[in-house]
């Protein structure tokens, strides 16, 4: 499985990095400042500390003591040479009036010539082998003088991390340097982990083998790639071959979401940027990894911002300084990924920048195979598991639905409190992927019925269209927001469509609404996926792929389904557009009827073996409707 991704060390810090040593960490002000400043407070500390312990308990005269001896007011003692320590029993003022003491000390005079020990004794004073007065020592002082030092050092470790990190940028200096944080002591992420992207994986070794072996391409005159943009679907891979590159080159990685950049506080990203591209320099050859670059990497002049100076822009022109500017980038390579290339500014697309754009693409079906395998390594299969026909079953899923399924299967295993994980378990998770969760709903037989005869519509229209990818399943339970489901995948991966498959689409698509009408004579709100399915591919055939002699060959409706349609096109050419889809709508819905009227034994067989058995698997579905199931089997 491949290594998850390592956490940040600061929150202001927007990246992660991997395989890179952790550099020495500089307290602000300097280790002798700190040493500086512990050495005054211990000598603050320790000279008041003895001043007030030589002060606590005062000093009488004798005649004093011997006076409350005489008095009886004399507790215990406690004498060593000369000096005399004691304890009153109740408190008398001291002579200077500075309060009240019962606790003293005193000295007895060399040349006292009294009977101070039978005085002691009549009074019944108690003569201490331990000091009455205990003072602390040399030790004791020098312990808790080092209290302030200790709270000193917390307090200048706390001001640093806060002036480090949290703060605007250049609002207290410049920051200290981040703690690349390594990943783990474990194996790096490499292209053993990467499945089903060959022809990527194979652009990428170039990357790979100059950063292995530099001097070569140097003596050939070649210069290092400024940066590869790999652009495809979401869950493709991108951001595991980027780690996987880093890995196998075995250089340092640091990866970060070009939103974590961006902050309220105009020129924070740009300097986050530096910040970022100094530390890789530092350790270079590195490999630097931006994800999701079209955040900041939008084409500039858009009116977004004040001026052209808003934050956004900011942090992008710092990146293309960085990546091709005064300043170089000698021994970094920069890899992004995005889901938009398309809207990507041409000054970050240029070679010099991203001198390559690499397609990830959704794998092939020995990709998904291949994927598949790597997902499951962990994973207890069965000895009956057939990952191979998974694979053929899930054609245009990506490498994280894959995952997702694998996980899903797993998942569902141990709910079965089995040991490992089935074929059973598979196609039950891929159903639960494809179609949604099973929901445990109370249906009235009328809504039942009707269910029945709208995916009876589907499957039976599906079977019927030549060409048209073969049933796999149908059933009326309810599955997420559907009261039923009919599922249709190809026997082999799809890249290109002709405008029959792309009716034959349409017109099963419209197979529910229309076996509603034919039979009950009515249109319920069970349709609206539907019809958004055939508007979305009758739009694409009209406006994109000139599938329309009346609007011709041409693009009159833009990929982006967010750019108005009136920036691209006239009014007039929208209207022919909207002429067309309504036309080739009808038409099929048309056929749909026709043929479903045509062959209402069959829809029937099929609407009553879904009431009796509300599941109908492929074989059984097309033994029911009495169409032969012909496969067409991929060439190798």
């Amino acid at each position: 499985m491949a290594n998850p991704v390592p956490p940040r060390d600061r929150t202001d810090q927007p990246w992660r990095s991997e395989g890179a040593p952790p550099p020495k960490k500089k307290m602000p002000g300097g280790w002798p400042a700190l040493l500086l400043a512990a050495c005054v407070v211990f000598l603050a500390a320790f000279l008041a500390l003895s001043y007030l312990g030589d002060g606590d308990e005062p000093t009488v005269s004798y005649t004093e003591f011997s006076k409350q001896v005489t008095a009886g007011n004399v507790t215990k003692i406690y004498a060593k040479g000369d000096a005399i320590q004691g304890q009153l029993k109740n408190a008398q003022p001291l002579p200077d009036d500075k309060g009240d003491y019962t606790k003293f000390t005193t000295q007895r005079p060399a040349f006292a010539d009294d009977d101070l020990w039978q005085q002691l004794t009549r009074k019944g004073v108690t003569v201490t082998a331990e000091p009455v007065v205990v003072q602390r020592g040399f030790l004791a002082n020098l312990l808790i003088s080092l209290a302030p030092i200790a709270l000193l050092v917390l307090l200048w470790v706390f001001l640093a991390r806060r002036m480090g990190g949290g703060m605007g940028a250049g609002a207290l200096g410049r920051k200290a340097p981040p703690k690349p944080v390594e990943l783990m002591a474990g194996r790096r992420t490499t292209f053993d982990d990467v499945a089903g992207i060959d022809e990527v994986e194979g652009e990428l070794n170039d990357v790979v083998d100059f950063l292995k072996n530099p001097k070569a391409y140097r003596d050939m005159g070649a210069r290092m790639p400024g940066g590869v943009l790999l652009a495809g679907p979401p869950g493709t891979g991108k951001t595991l071959l980027a780690r996987a590159v880093a890995g196998e080159a075995g250089v340092p990685f640091f990866s970060a979401s070009a939103s974590e950049f961006i902050e309220m506080i105009v020129g924070v990203g740009a300097s986050r940027v530096r910040e970022l591209f100094a530390e890789a320099r530092k350790i270079a050859p590195a490999i630097v990894f931006i994800d999701e670059i079209d955040t900041i990497g939008r084409v500039r002049g858009g009116g977004a911002g004040l001026g052209g100076h808003d934050e956004r822009e900011q942090t992008l022109n710092q990146i293309l300084t960085e990546m091709d500017g005064f300043t170089g980038s000698e021994g970094v390579v920069v890899l992004a990924a995005t889901n938009r290339a398309d809207v990507l500014d041409p000054a970050l697309t240029r070679p010099g920048r991203f001198d390559r754009i690499v397609q990830v693409s959704p794998p092939d079906r020995g990709g998904r195979e291949a994927i598949l395998r790597i997902h499951t390594r962990e994973i207890p299969l069965a000895e009956t598991v057939d990952l191979a026909q998974v694979a053929r079953t899930t054609p245009g899923m990506t490498g994280a639905e894959l995952a997702n399924l694998a996980n899903e299967a797993a998942l569902l295993a141990v709910k079965r409190q089995q040991r490992e994980v089935t074929q059973s378990e598979l196609s039950e998770a891929l159903e639960k992927v494809q179609l949604g969760a099973e929901r445990p709903l109370v249906i009235p037989p009328e809504e039942r019925r009707r269910t029945a005869y709208h995916e009876s519509g589907h499957a039976l229209l599906g079977m019927l269209q030549p060409g048209a990818d073969p049933v796999r399943k149908i059933t009326i339970v309810p599955r997420g927001r559907a009261l039923g489901v009919t599922l249709s995948t190809p026997d082999a991966d799809r890249y290109a469509f002709t405008e029959e498959y792309l009716r034959g689409r349409i017109i099963g698509a419209l197979g529910g609404m229309a076996a509603e009408h034919v039979v009950f004579g009515i249109v319920t709100t069970g349709s609206e996926s539907d019809l958004e399915q055939a508007t979305r591919l009758v739009r694409g055939m009209v406006g994109r792929w000139g599938m329309s002699e009346r609007v011709g060959r041409l693009t009159a409706i833009p990929g982006d389904a967010q750019e108005p349609y009136g920036l691209v096109a006239a009014p007039a050419t929208l209207d022919a557009v909207d002429h067309e889809m309504r036309r080739i709508v009808d038409e099929c819905y048309e056929s749909a009827c026709r043929q479903l009227r045509d062959n209402r034994d069959r829809l029937d067989a099929l609407a009553e073996a879904l009431l009796a058995n509300e599941t109908l698997e492929e074989a059984e579905a097309y033994r029911t409707a009495g169409i032969p199931r012909l496969m067409k089997e991929e060439s190798a």
